[in-house]
């Protein structure tokens, strides 16, 4: 596979999960400011902003609204909704060839549809266009489960979302990790990452701050636990390791990185878990943004980019 339709692949993955991540927090962080009356708009908007990695444009106070305008329609800001969507459907119209037509009219026919549902949503309130991506997203993910064929371009596609999704995660835990163990708070993460009925199926309703980071981090069976998203991630990456057949069992830096991560997830002693959890939580967020620097130096950029001087042609 051409590394430019591997690297469109992998980003195509990574910008679809966060477009949808970032509608599921988005959506539940506006219910609860215009539920309850108690929370601090202003707070709640630059606590969210700085979660999502996403700089308020001034020092004004913000609200719904205003938060609803950088976080999910901010053009020309590749961590908002409307610029996710924008970049996954560049990169999917680029690799036509190794897309089926079905991801390509999901994602066309999803960014043809985000102005309509842009003013709709600012006439009525944004929960209408935050569940259209959600429902979008859905919709793409089961389109690539069924229409692509378990290749390489599948490998990359999975690559990039599983990692997305942790990184996502990561992001989500460490805008709770300064709450009481009791904070209510708690329940908004589970909300925000689509785990609350699966969470209190597994737990039997018993809602605790050490479950939910267990849950979130190392369930080995919910598919948007970080543990899980390694996982694939690590195995997406073994199969595409030529040398994975070799008896030296030397691994690529990417896949290193993985494996360990995932290791120390894997074996971490479930009582050590809240010890020195923001600390636990950086590391592993720096260590998914080294993971996707040697992905794209392993391989989409494995070579600088030469100019070439001294050839032209003497007329």
């Amino acid at each position: 596979m051409l590394a430019r339709n591997a690297e469109s692949l992998y980003w195509i993955g990574r910008y679809v999960e966060r477009a949808d991540d970032t509608a599921r927090i988005l959506n539940v962080s506006v219910h609860q400011l215009l539920e309850d009356a108690t929370v601090d708009p202003d707070f709640a908007s630059r606590q969210l902003l700085a979660v999502l990695g996403i700089a308020p444009d001034d020092t004004r106070d913000l609200d719904v609204w205003r938060l609803t305008e950088l976080v999910a329609y901010a053009k020309d800001n590749a961590s908002s909704i409307v610029g996710s969507l924008t970049a996954a459907r560049e990169n999917t119209r680029g690799a036509r060839e190794v897309v089926s037509t079905e991801l390509w009219e999901c994602l066309n026919a999803t960014w043809n549809a985000v102005p309509d549902r842009q003013r709709q949503a600012r006439r009525t309130g944004p929960h209408s266009f935050l569940s259209f991506v959600e429902e979008r997203a859905a919709m793409f993910a089961g389109l690539a489960d069924s229409t692509m064929s378990r290749d390489e371009g599948w490998l990359f596609l999975v690559l990039g979302r599983s990692v997305e999704r942790a990184d996502m995660i990561i992001r989500l835990l460490l805008s709770r990790v300064q709450d009481r163990l009791s904070s209510p708070g708690w329940v908004t993460v589970l909300r925000s990452a689509g785990a609350q009925d699966t969470y209190l199926r597994t737990y039997r309703g018993a809602l605790d701050a050490g479950r939910v980071v267990q849950f979130l981090l190392r369930d080995a069976l919910f598919p948007r636990s970080v543990f899980h998203a390694l996982r694939l991630a690590e195995s997406c990456l073994d199969e595409l390791d030529p040398t994975r057949s070799g008896r030296a069992n030397e691994k690529a830096e990417a896949l290193r990185l993985l494996g360990r991560a995932r290791s120390e997830l894997e074996f971490l002693h479930p009582a050590d878990l809240l010890e020195d959890l923001p600390r636990r939580l950086g590391s592993l967020q720096e260590t998914i943004k080294e993971i996707g620097d040697a992905v794209s130096v392993q391989y989409f950029h494995s070579s600088p980019w030469v100019a070439w001087r001294g050839a032209e042609v003497s007329l």
